[in-house]
């Protein structure tokens, strides 16, 4: 058989088998999937005058493409044309940020969106008076980083219809001032009372937005992504998976994707008859439905993370009353309820679940449907575990989803706020992995940047090249080796959703592969070093180069 491709000229690592790397000289495509993958000189004698040759240089490797196992696609690709405040050191940063934005948009009437503040970064939290400095009567409504709290102007307060008399809606928390006025920031679920106000992007929009990220995603070595779902409410089953499908159908997505719903579209995935991995778009193409996205509790940085034993005080900074162990966006019975539901129609369920509390309760919640969907369940972030809990992922079925860039940006946040339990607990990678446990790498953009090679190098180091000279590792017990980094974008998050036939370079595998400079993936791995900046050359997607420098 005449072969389309012939990968050859330096070093190749399969990932064959259970462990190692599986270097190999050189690698044969055929109709977008590895023919043979083996010695340079056997491979040769398979080429023929049409076969396109790729020459690797002398320091140069291959490896299979990457998957990102949590990335917001259809989000991320909207904020890509919002306000960043992911560079704003200070809160006078971020409000000239905004005032440019202003100042920008000559529709008065036109919603200002962003995100990218941090509390923990600017010293206190952000107020509605501080942006009605530099944007007077504007409507504005900024993520923070972590996507679970919601800045946003007093005009926007006003069209969710939120005043002092407003009460908290369950899941959520409306910040006040003393005078129990509401102060400008909403979490968790009282974002929704403002987001749900601002109007979805056109069809056409949703469409180019994916088109652009996923394109910029090809550039760094991704070949697909796992899309957890939409942050405001969503009609049917929403623009993003009509987009997906349009997208698919006209054989113009650049990569693989597992499209997850939120709890108010499973009605409506239920009346179509989708289960988790049929296709969205023509059979044999690159959009499927992935999972039922669920949220069990909030997140570190906003000090709503569910948690077995309380938050770490702050001098001067109490929490709000009855959140000291977090909160529960939604509670463990009716997490059980709506995974229980899902899984009768062939639905699988991911469930967004950070601190040690939660992970527990929504494995009690998953375990029961463990094994009866075509998707694995999983836990999304799994950042704060009780060691009493690791076993129980490989028992029941249940796979990890975690996005260890966030070691990065949310050590210090971490070591504040759950002190000593982070030795322990917190980020548990190779704990999981020496249990058994399926763990899928990803990168949560928007929250974090899109590039995977920070996360790759951070789950290797625990170490971060931003962080001030001398700072200690966190949870080096942690760490695990480049092949189990690897293998956790490539592989693993192929296994959650039930591709065997991605992952690895290996016979009858898709022909997904990158090109990157050997130096990516030579020992020892420095932090902020040549793996954490590492830019692929070159990048083939089912046999078919899709990206070259």
């Amino acid at each position: 058989m005449p072969l389309d491709m012939l990968v050859t000229g330096g070093r190749i690592a399969t990932l064959a088998g259970t462990q190692g790397f599986g270097w190999v000289e050189a690698v044969g495509i055929t109709d977008g999937r590895v023919a043979f993958a083996g010695s340079a000189v056997d491979l040769e004698t398979r080429a023929d005058p049409f076969t396109r040759r790729i020459e690797l240089d002398p320091d140069e490797v291959a490896i299979p493409g990457l998957s990102d196992a949590h990335l917001h696609l259809a989000e991320g690709g909207r904020s890509l044309d919002k306000i960043s405040l992911t560079g704003s050191a200070t809160i006078d940063e971020g409000l000239a940020a905004i005032a440019t934005a202003a100042a920008a948009e000559g529709d008065p009437d036109a919603w200002l969106e962003g995100h990218g503040w941090l509390r923990d970064r600017w010293g206190r939290w952000p107020t509605a008076d501080d942006i009605e400095r530099v944007a007077p009567g504007r409507l504005v409504a900024l993520w923070a980083h972590d996507h679970h709290a919601l800045w946003v102007s007093h005009r926007a307060l006003a069209v969710g219809g939120i005043d002092r008399d407003t009460s908290d809606p369950a899941g959520g928390l409306i910040r006040r001032d003393e005078s129990a006025a509401p102060s400008g920031v909403l979490h968790e679920s009282a974002a929704r009372l403002v987001v749900d106000r601002i109007p979805p992007p056109s069809a056409e929009r949703a469409e180019a937005a994916i088109l652009r990220l996923a394109r910029e995603l090809v550039r760094h070595g991704v070949v697909a992504v796992h899309d957890p779902g939409a942050l405001s409410l969503q009609d049917g089953l929403g623009t993003a998976i009509a987009a997906y499908r349009v997208l698919d159908e006209r054989d113009d997505l650049p990569i693989r994707v597992h499209a997850s719903i939120r709890s108010e579209q499973l009605e409506a995935a239920e009346a179509a008859g989708l289960r988790s991995g049929d296709p969205l778009g023509p059979v044999g193409g690159r959009a499927r439905f992935g999972w039922l996205k669920l949220f069990a509790d909030g997140t570190l940085g906003s000090r709503t993370a569910a948690l077995l034993d309380p938050i770490e005080p702050e001098p001067g900074r109490p929490v709000p009353a009855g959140t000291e162990r977090g909160i529960w966006l939604t509670p463990p019975d009716e997490v059980a309820a709506l995974a229980a539901r899902a899984a009768a129609a062939g639905i699988a369920t991911q469930v967004h679940a950070i601190g040690d509390r939660a992970c527990r309760a929504t494995l009690d919640a998953l375990e029961p449907v463990a094994g009866r969907t075509a998707l694995l369940p999983r836990l999304e972030h799994v950042q704060l575990l009780h060691p009493d809990d690791r076993p129980r992922f490989a028992r029941a079925g249940i796979a990890a989803s975690i996005q260890p860039v966030h070691v990065r940006s949310d050590a210090a946040t971490a070591r504040l706020l759950w002190g000593e339990r982070c030795d322990e607990r917190a980020y548990p990678m190779r704990s999981l992995l020496d249990a058994g446990a399926i763990v899928a790498f990803g990168t949560d953009a928007p929250v974090e940047p899109i590039d995977p090679w920070p996360g790759l190098s951070l789950a290797v180091t625990r170490v971060d090249g931003s962080w001030s000279a001398g700072t200690p590792a966190f949870g080096p017990d942690e760490r695990i080796t480049l092949e189990q980094a690897l293998r956790a974008a490539s592989i693993a998050p192929a296994v959650l959703a039930a591709e065997p036939d991605r992952g690895r370079l290996v016979p009858g595998q898709r022909a997904d592969l990158v090109v990157l400079p050997a130096s990516a993936l030579s020992h020892p791995i420095e932090p902020g070093g040549a793996l954490a900046t590492a830019r692929p050359r070159l990048v083939v997607i089912d046999g078919e180069v899709a990206f070259e420098a």
